[in-house]
């Protein structure tokens, strides 16, 4: 007899998350105990022992699976390595820093699992942010200029908390940090996004992959990318079948 498929995978890319990945699959089992889910851990080529933790896991945890990437290939492309082999139909990513509570996870899969099929993503919003004030108010801006230029209805797209459906996620167009665009690129698919509060956390362990500056310089070039990409499509409608 096969093996019933998940109704929810969890991705999770980790780099470098030595002492804060192990814990965080801990939250996410308890968060998701009794459901029909796994979890989907993604190692992006960490040089620490990130790795082997997850490994070590894996008797624990029987809905655990770790893949891991040869070369660093960066967030976006952990997550859509997670995506592709997820075996649900929602997908919720989380980072793997463990900022993002798991407690707040099933929420959004089940407001996305009762919403219509025109709803593609379900965004977490970072309700009290636990941040250092240069970035969170870098984040303000970045945010308001997104927001102007795509109107894209999102007020964070970097929560790192998000459910999708998977097929969905799997039409848009990939390019790295992605991930930042998901409500824009929902939009432009014929898709809706429904955003909820979510809590944050202090991270606890290791250090942020990025700088307000490192942001600025790689989001000026996406944005213009995705601005683009809007103006390069068009919707047929509804489809019809005879």
């Amino acid at each position: 007899m096969s093996e019933a498929l998940p109704d929810i995978s969890v991705v999770v890319p980790v780099h470098n998350e030595q002492g804060a990945a192990a814990p965080l699959a801990r939250e996410i089992a308890a968060a998701f105990q009794g459901r029909s889910y796994e979890m989907v851990f993604v190692d992006d080529a960490s040089r620490d022992e990130t790795l082997a933790e997850l490994r070590s896991l894996m008797a624990d945890l029987p809905t655990l699976r770790v893949l891991s990437h040869a070369t660093n290939a960066g967030q976006s492309r952990a997550v859509r390595t997670g995506v592709l082999a997820a075996r649900a139909p929602i997908v919720v990513t989380l980072d793997g820093d463990g900022q993002n509570p798991p407690a707040d996870a099933p929420r959004l899969a089940d407001l996305l699992a009762s919403s219509p099929a025109t709803v593609g993503l379900v965004g977490g919003v970072r309700s009290k942010r636990q941040d250092t004030e240069a970035k969170r108010w870098a984040s303000r801006w970045a945010n308001r200029i997104r927001k102007k230029l795509l109107a894209d209805d999102a007020d964070d797209t970097g929560c790192g908390l998000k459910a999708f459906r998977r097929d969905v996620f799997l039409r848009l167009p990939y390019f790295d940090h992605i991930h930042r665009y998901l409500p824009a690129l929902m939009i432009r698919e014929g898709y809706q996004n429904l955003y909820l509060d979510v809590d944050h956390r202090h991270r606890e362990v290791g250090q942020s992959k990025y700088t307000n500056w490192g942001r600025l310089m790689a989001s000026v070039s996406d944005l213009m990318g995705v601005v683009w990409l809007k103006s390069r499509s068009r919707q047929p409608g509804s489809i019809s079948e005879f």
